[in-house]
């Protein structure tokens, strides 16, 4: 076992300033054959749940660190002290255990919220506060005490390392020794060695490794150069001095330090006293307010009854015209068994947060969305108000989205009205208190494409042969540069013949996949029973927003509650053309009444490919399916919702639907017991539920045992398959059905399982897409102008949509500053076009146009209604 363990280290986590991708980090230390590894990024831990994972996957330990930015003032914050002309020293801290954890969270939090001023940074003062737990070392050459001996202020260095001594306690404060190969290390180390010698503070060894192996130096040096907008060439550029800052080998280090070895042995010694795991959450549901006389249990089962009691309504009315598919008492078992279920998973509290909100957004008109992913196969949801599709009618299945027998947290993502979505996150926020709500942080990587645009830029590459190579790339999702250079050509040829593209690929893919910059997510939010602080770090983004500084993954790893609230333009336009068609024609529809047989909708919108503006079936490669398919039901628009993805168009799946479809396919199944299963989708598995109801019908799997079966096939573990392959051909078989063809089934199943959507999400979406179709059918003039002002800040969207509009023989007129308002709207069967879509005519003087000319109008009525007046000049229209 080697005799060294690296406690200061810089993952990708250290954005544009790490080139250590943390799974590679975890397994190169392993084949260095160290026990340990410490991540140590500059300011934050966002990577810390993901580098623990890895970690424990290469067999090593975690430490989880931070080198952490110290003000020289007393007081960090920015809102109290001002930070002009302050400057900062680094310094090193590591978590011995579960407190010196929770301190690093609270510190790293506190320096990204109060103290951020071009660097996170924080106090000694707070640090004084939150030292419990926490290991430190003095640092690079940025520490305070190697700074006072690079000045040859020695006292002062040894005042120094005794005020950190003091914070973290003597047993506690290493001082920090390191050699790069740089002069300023060589001239400090007399210092350090005498400081340890005076003040009898234990000298460490460390190596400020910034990237994996030494060849990766100049990947480093270009990465820095994105970062700060500099061309290599540039001698005046921050770089990195010499090649030294990688993870050296034990015997690398020792070579370096064989005069005094016991500067790296105790590094092990550091390594043996941290032990941080990170363990979940227990109980991460927040505190939800039952009525008196209720439990958390007995509620949830009343209003989940209750709103069942409103949904029945409309199911008995299916019922006698014959149109429902399963009978009343189904629907009562089926409702029974999941309240059952959910109880047992102990998840009432989750469901009656998500019913809270979807409640609140219904009652202040806040348009929401019928469902999304595997939570539309929820009777209680459907009964909740959560979705609005009858999971029954659908077949759809509970187990799909919470499996009895594979605990784990529900999933209910929510679509609102992309205007009004904040209202809602507002709302939680208020409800369970603003320190224990937070949207969640994003990183964004580069990926092939966007790592040859930087490091091109990076290197000086001509921006014209820079965006030719960037253009070879094939653009099938997530590609890595290796694959790309196999798959195309051109830039094969080029990659070989060209030493300027070869070292700009080359670089580039030592870069590609690292974390470039952080963001907000689109949609996440964590909703936590105490302040997140006491649970993750957070983190100030540029726009001032707080987030979590732990990721989706790494939140839901945690085990804490976390809810995606998504905001979708469509529910949007659906939103303002149905209060469009209440103004100008003075009818209230309801979208949930839409007759969903409709057939001109079908053949105007659909069967025409006339589909602009109609959600998910814009594309020009939709509209040539819809065209050649032909769809005449919400199942078609189901089933080509779900089937126009890359895997199934590439297979060729679509084209064979459409040939099965107009019986130029014959339509053959293996046993008379799959067409009741596939009929619907013409004998082909399109759906993950399918998948499920095959392994239930034939072979006698629970749902639940079926929905373990769809994952299994997801994942195409080796292993894993052939234990199912021979638990469905057994069960199948001692159901009677014969062996070859159970056989042939399972492989077919295994085969589109890969293809396979999910049910629940295609049909919401497919519902989405009929209700905007019918309302561009019906009333057209209605929905183009409200499909105008969903894009007014995209000139490209408007032209496209006029255009539309010229096609379906509606004119639009002209902006007109006596009648037009911001957004598009109807005049008479004809457009007005909307002021905000006005270039160069700002937000606050089309808010004065409109109240000035609503003012005038006022003034009008009240001389009207005082007597006549003699006729003014007209006023000219403004064009």
């Amino acid at each position: 076992m080697s005799q060294f363990v690296h406690l200061h280290l810089h993952t990708d986590y250290s954005m544009l300033d790490g080139a250590c991708d943390v799974d590679k980090l975890c397994k190169r230390v392993k084949e260095l054959g160290m026990p340990a590894v410490a991540m140590t990024d500059h300011g934050n831990i966002f990577g810390a749940v993901h580098f623990v994972n890895a970690a424990k996957a290469a067999g090593i330990k975690p430490i989880i660190g931070c080198e952490l930015y110290v003000c020289k003032k007393d007081d960090h914050r920015i809102e109290r002290t001002p930070p002009e002309g302050d400057t900062y020293n680094h310094l090193l801290v590591l978590a011995e255990n579960e407190e010196g954890y929770r301190n690093l969270v609270k510190i790293t939090s506190e320096a990204s919220l109060h103290g951020f001023y071009y660097k996170p940074r924080v106090s000694k003062k707070f640090l004084a506060e939150h030292a419990k737990g926490l290991i430190a070392l003095s640092g690079c050459l940025k520490g305070e005490v190697a700074e006072f001996l690079m000045e040859d202020k020695y006292d002062a260095a040894r005042a120094a390392a005794g005020t950190y001594a003091d914070i973290f306690g003597k047993q506690n404060f290493f001082l920090e020794i390191q050699d790069q190969g740089l002069e300023m290390e060589h001239r400090i180390h007399p210092g350090l060695f005498q400081l340890q010698k005076d003040v009898g503070l234990p000298l460490v060894a460390t190596n400020d490794s910034h990237y994996l192996c030494e060849d990766d130096a100049h990947a480093q040096d270009v990465m820095v150069c994105i970062q700060t907008g500099k061309s290599i060439q540039d001698p005046n550029r921050m770089k990195f001095q010499g090649t030294g800052f990688y993870v050296k080998s034990h015997d690398e280090m020792y070579q370096v330090f064989k005069d005094s070895p016991d500067v790296l042995s105790r590094t092990l010694a550091i390594a043996e006293r941290c032990h941080v795991q990170l363990a979940k959450v227990s109980n991460p549901f927040p505190h939800f307010d039952v009525p008196a006389g209720y439990t958390l249990d007995s509620y949830f089962e009343h209003v989940t009854r209750e709103g069942f009691a409103r949904r029945l309504e409309a199911i008995r009315s299916k019922s006698s015209a014959g149109l429902l598919k399963h009978g009343i008492a189904e629907y009562e078992q089926r409702l029974a068994r999941e309240i059952a279920i959910i109880q047992q998973m102990r998840f009432p509290g989750y469901f009656l947060i998500v019913w809270d909100f979807v409640c609140y957004a219904r009652e202040h008109d806040i348009p929401v969305g019928p469902g999304r992913g595997s939570a539309a196969g929820s009777l209680v949801s459907y009964s909740l108000g959560i979705t609005d599709l009858d999971p029954l009618q659908y077949e759809l299945f509970f187990e799909r989205f919470l499996n009895p027998e594979r605990i784990s947290m529900p999933d209910i993502d929510m679509d609102f009205c992309m205007n009004r979505r904040g209202e809602v996150i507002d709302y939680v926020t208020r409800k369970y208190g603003r320190e224990n709500v937070a949207q969640i942080i994003t990183f964004g990587t580069m990926a092939a494409k966007a790592a040859i645009k930087d490091v091109g830029r990076a290197m000086d590459v001509p921006y014209s042969d820079v965006d030719r190579i960037a253009k070879m790339v094939p653009t099938t999702l997530n590609i890595k540069l290796e694959n790309a250079v196999k798959e195309s050509p051109a830039l094969q040829q080029a990659y070989e013949s060209d030493t300027q593209v070869r070292q700009l690929i080359d670089t580039a893919k030592k870069l590609e996949g690292l974390v470039r910059n952080a963001g907000v997510h689109a949609a996440g939010v964590v909703i936590s029973p105490r302040p997140l602080q006491e649970l993750v770090p957070l983190y100030r983004t540029k726009n001032d927003e707080i987030v979590t500084a732990f990721d989706m993954v790494a939140i839901e790893k945690m085990g804490l509650l976390k809810m995606d609230f998504l905001g979708l333009t469509t529910l949007t336009i659906l939103d303002d053309t149905v209060k469009l068609i209440a103004q100008t024609r003075g009818e209230h529809l309801r979208l949930e009444d839409l007759p969903l047989t409709d057939q001109e909708t079908y053949v105007k919108v659909f069967h025409s490919g006339l589909t602009s503006g109609v959600f998910q079936f814009e594309s020009h490669g939709m509209r040539d399916v819809l065209r050649r398919y032909k769809p005449g039901t919400i199942e078609d628009l189901t089933a080509l919702n779900a089937l126009y993805r890359p895997g199934p168009i590439q297979g060729g799946m679509i084209d064979d639907f459409i040939d099965r479809k107009h019986g130029r396919k014959r339509i053959e199944y293996e046993l008379p017991e799959l067409q009741e299963i596939l009929q619907e989708t013409l004998g082909v598995i399109v759906y993950q539920e399918q998948v499920m109801q095959i392994a239930n019908r034939l072979a006698g799997y629970s749902l639940g045992e079926a929905d373990l079966l769809r994952r299994a096939m997801g994942k195409k573990i080796a292993s894993e398959m052939a234990a199912q392959r021979e638990r469905f051909v057994t069960g199948a078989v001692q159901r009677g059905f014969p062996q070859k063809k159970i056989e042939k089934i399972f492989d077919l199943m295994a085969q589109f399982a890969g293809y396979g959507f999910n049910k629940s999400h295609s049909a919401a979406y497919a519902l989405l897409a009929y209700q905007t179709a019918y309302l561009k059918t019906y009333y057209p003039v209605e929905f183009m102008a409200a499909l105008l002002t969903s894009v007014t800040g995209n000139t490209d969207d408007v032209v496209k949509y006029i255009n539309e509009c010229r096609e379906m023989g509606i004119a639009v007129e002209p902006p007109d500053i006596n009648v037009s308002d911001a957004n598009f709207t109807p005049h008479g069967s004809a457009i007005r076009f909307g002021l905000a879509a006005v270039k160069n005519v700002g937000h606050n003087a089309i808010e004065s146009i409109v109240a000035a000319r609503k003012e005038l109008a006022g003034e009008g009525a009240r001389a009207t209604q005082a007597g006549p007046t003699q006729p003014g000049p007209a006023q000219p229209g403004a064009a």
